[in-house]
């Protein structure tokens, strides 16, 4: 019985863990957003987001190591407690990085050089 009770516990608590930010799916933004800027207002934005995305990925990576590092020692993932999980931002960001990139595309702009992501951040996806 002590065991079927410490499974269950084990799995609610795993499953309240924030995710890496490589495994959040990016929200649907319509290109239609980005497609009256010109290209160098594009770029920019493009720039601004990517800087964006690097940080809340930092922020999302940190709270899916501290779920991690809960979980192991209390049972707890501590990060999505305190509030610390950025999901939704991570993905509100890729989709507007993605539809500036599709807005880019069809005007046949040049894409600036990507924003390397900050220390300790996971690679963009």
């Amino acid at each position: 019985m002590n065991k079927l009770i410490f499974c269950a516990v084990a799995l609610v608590a795993l499953g309240g863990c924030a995710k890496r930010p490589s495994a959040i799916v990016p929200v649907d933004i319509p290109m239609a957003a980005y497609t009256n800027l010109s290209c160098e207002q594009l770029a920019q934005e493009q720039i601004k987001e990517q800087t964006g995305l690097a940080a809340v990925s930092k922020a999302q990576n940190d709270a899916a190591n501290g779920d991690a590092f809960g979980v192991f020692l209390i049972g707890i993932p501590v990060g999505s407690v305190v509030g610390a999980d950025k999901e939704g931002d991570v993905a509100v960001s890729k989709g507007k990085v993605q539809a500036i990139q599709s807005a880019m595309m069809s005007k046949g702009c040049n894409a600036p050089a990507a924003v390397q992501p900050a220390a300790g951040a996971p690679p963009k996806t």
